[in-house]
C-alpha cells in the first residue's frame, strides 16, 4: 500500500481562546488533507501551546504551565478526533504531559484513526530536562498499532535514540515509526535526525520526524525550538541511495510531504542488498528486548 504522509514543522502559539487553536489545528490538518495526506505526524510537546489559554502568568511558570494545560486537553483530544474521522485520515497529535492519577506527569502521543478510535504511547526515557527541571514521568508500555495504512508505531524524540526500544516496536510488526520531537538546538536536533535514519536503516522501515520549530518567548518549556521534518527509509534498493524519502528546510513552519509504500519494506526485508532486520539477532544480546503490544486502530 502505498500512501501520503505529511510530516509537521510546527511552530508554538499564543492563543487568547480555545477557538483559535481549534482554528489553527483545523487550517493544518485540512491543509494537509487537501495534499492527499492519509496519515499526519504532529510534534513532540506542540500542544505545550494550550498553556497560553491559562494567561501570560501561569504560562510563565513550568510547573503551573503543564498544571493548567490539563483544562483543555480533553477538547483538543475531541478536537483532533472529529477531524480524523471528517478527513478519513490518521493524525498522531503533538504530544502533552498527562496527568496521572497519583498526579505525576507523562509525555503521551496519541494517534487519531478514521474510526473515532484513539491509541496512545508514552515517551519511555526522559532527557535531563525532563528528569531535572521539569519533572517529567517515564513512561510505560510500548504499542504498535494496527492500522488501516499499515503498522504504525510512535517513539517519541529521545526514545528514538535507544535503538532497543525501537526494534521491539520493530519486532512486534511496525513497519513505519513516528517520532515526534522537540529540540532547543542544532546539536538536538541531529541527534533525534541521526538516530531516525540508523532505525530507518536497522529495522528496514520508514521513520518520520516531525518536529516544534521558532520561538515562544513566553513558555519556560517550549521557548526555542530548532529542527526540520524527515522521512526516512533505509538506504538499500527500492529506496534513495541516502535514505531521505523527504526533508525540510531548517525552522520552517509547514509540512513536508512525502510517500510511504509499505511494499517496499516488505521486499527490502526480504531481498535487499543486506538484511539488516533479518540478521539483528545474530548480535550478542540481541534478543534482550521489551515487550510490545499490538492495538487495533482501524
Amino acid at each position: 500500500m502505498a500512501f501520503t504522509v505529511a510530516a509537521a514543522q510546527y511552530p508554538i502559539d499564543r492563543f487568547r481562546a480555545f477557538a483559535d487553536y481549534e482554528i489553527k489545528i483545523t487550517r493544518w490538518v485540512s491543509d494537509a488533507a487537501g495534499r492527499g495526506a492519509r496519515l499526519i505526524v504532529f510534534p513532540e510537546y506542540g500542544a505545550m501551546e494550550l498553556a497560553s489559554l491559562a494567561g501570560a502568568e501561569t504560562a510563565r511558570d513550568l510547573k503551573r504551565s503543564i498544571e493548567a494545560m490539563q483544562d483543555f486537553l480533553p477538547a483538543a483530544q475531541d478536537l483532533h478526533r472529529n477531524l480524523a474521522t471528517q478527513h478519513q485520515l490518521y493524525i498522531c497529535a503533538a504530544s502533552a504531559p498527562v496527568r496521572q492519577a497519583d498526579g505525576s506527569f507523562r509525555n503521551t502521543a496519541r494517534l487519531f484513526a478514521p474510526s473515532g478510535k484513539i491509541g496512545a504511547q508514552e515517551k519511555r526515557i526522559m532527557t535531563r530536562f525532563e528528569r531535572d527541571d521539569w519533572r517529567i514521568s517515564a513512561g510505560e508500555g510500548l504499542n504498535v498499532f494496527e492500522t488501516s495504512l499499515g503498522k504504525i508505531a510512535i517513539a517519541i524524540c529521545y526514545d528514538a535514540e535507544f535503538p532497543l526500544l525501537v526494534r521491539a516496536l520493530s519486532d512486534a510488526g511496525a513497519e513505519i515509526v513516528l517520532v515526534p520531537s522537540c529540540t532547543d538546538a542544532a546539536a538536538g536536533y541531529q541527534r533525534v535526525r541521526v538516530a531516525c535514519a540508523a532505525r530507518a536503516l536497522e529495522n528496514q522501515c520508514y521513520v518520520v520526524q516531525a518536529p516544534t520549530v521558532g520561538e515562544a518567548e513566553w513558555s519556560p518549556a517550549v521557548d526555542k525550538n530548532c529542527g526540520a521534518a524527515n522521512i526516512f527509509g533505509p538506504p538499500d534498493r527500492f529506496f534513495p541511495e541516502d535514505g531521505v524519502i523527504a526533508t525540510g528546510a531548517m525552522d520552517k513552519p509547514g509540512f513536508v510531504y512525502g510517500e510511504i509504500d509499505l511494499g517496499l519494506v516488505k521486499m527490502v526485508r526480504r531481498d535487499g542488498a543486506v538484511l539488516n532486520h533479518r540478521h539483528w539477532r545474530e548480535q550478542p544480546g540481541a534478543g534482550a528486548l521489551p515487550e510490545a503490544a499490538v492495538v487495533k486502530l482501524v
